[in-house]
């Protein structure tokens, strides 16, 4: 809340086919029942001596002087490896800059939200306020919607999601969830809000479930495309043995 190309054993091996098994000493090569008269094993040894002579011959003549093929060869190696162009990075088709806000300001300034969460909005230590802020396309805007998660600052729980999107030069508020451990992110261009579920006599570090609900943009508001519930095991996390919550119901869409 991420060898299939080899061969088989049996692929084909030049050579190990046993079609030369027979050649050894002159033998019966293409399984004629024949051997190969002496005269033609002797023309064939003269021509391999001829050609030795030859290759010879040839590797003296590179070797001599500093301007052989190797030389030209290595030049034009070089002017092609010179001449290749260099490849740029270019942005991806969907990738915008995120235009950096005030996530303090919008909560103030946003007339949707009561006077008392604003009262109770204050830093944590020093200037440090107890704010998540997130940048993504949820509403295919012109500039990267916000989402802003609002904790308490002691046990860092959610209070409130919110979701804000550039309109001309402001931005509004187009969705907000004010509940008990509440948190929303981003996930391929969609919304996704998580709401802790407590049983009666959970403590804030041990909640008994999750609901999930997964919202998309649809003409001018979200509107809900997926829910989860989750049960969390009393097992493990050395949590309190308490009694389970009955299943939560699906919100309204």
């Amino acid at each position: 809340m991420r060898g299939l190309d080899g061969e088989a054993d049996g692929s084909r091996h030049d050579g190990d086919s046993g079609i030369d098994s027979g050649d050894a000493g002159g033998g019966d090569r293409y399984g004629t029942g024949r051997r190969r008269r002496g005269s033609t094993a002797k023309a064939a040894s003269i021509t391999a001596a001829a050609g030795l002579v030859a290759v010879g011959l040839s590797m003296a003549a590179c070797s001599t002087g500093g301007t052989g093929s190797r030389d030209e060869g290595a030049a034009a190696t070089k002017e092609v490896a010179a001449a290749a162009p260099t490849p740029s990075a270019s942005p991806g088709a969907g990738q915008r800059s995120a235009e950096r806000v005030d996530p303090i300001a919008l909560l103030k300034g946003d007339p949707k939200i009561g006077e008392r969460l604003k009262t109770d909005l204050k830093p944590c230590v020093a200037d440090a306020y107890p704010v998540d802020t997130s940048y993504g396309n949820l509403t295919n805007a012109a500039a990267p919607d916000v989402v802003v998660n609002v904790m308490t600052c002691g046990d860092a729980v959610g209070i409130g999601t919110y979701v804000y999107r550039k309109q001309s030069d402001r931005y509004e508020n187009v969705f907000m969830a004010e509940d008990a451990a509440v948190y929303g992110t981003i996930d391929r261009g969609e919304l996704v809000v998580t709401k802790q579920v407590y049983a009666k006599g959970d403590p804030v570090a041990y909640p008994s479930g999750e609901d999930v609900i997964t919202y998309r943009w649809s003409g001018n508001a979200f509107t809900q495309h997926d829910w989860v519930h989750n049960d969390y095991s009393r097992a493990v996390d050395e949590g309190p043995a308490v009694t389970e919550p009955a299943p939560s119901e699906p919100p309204t869409r």
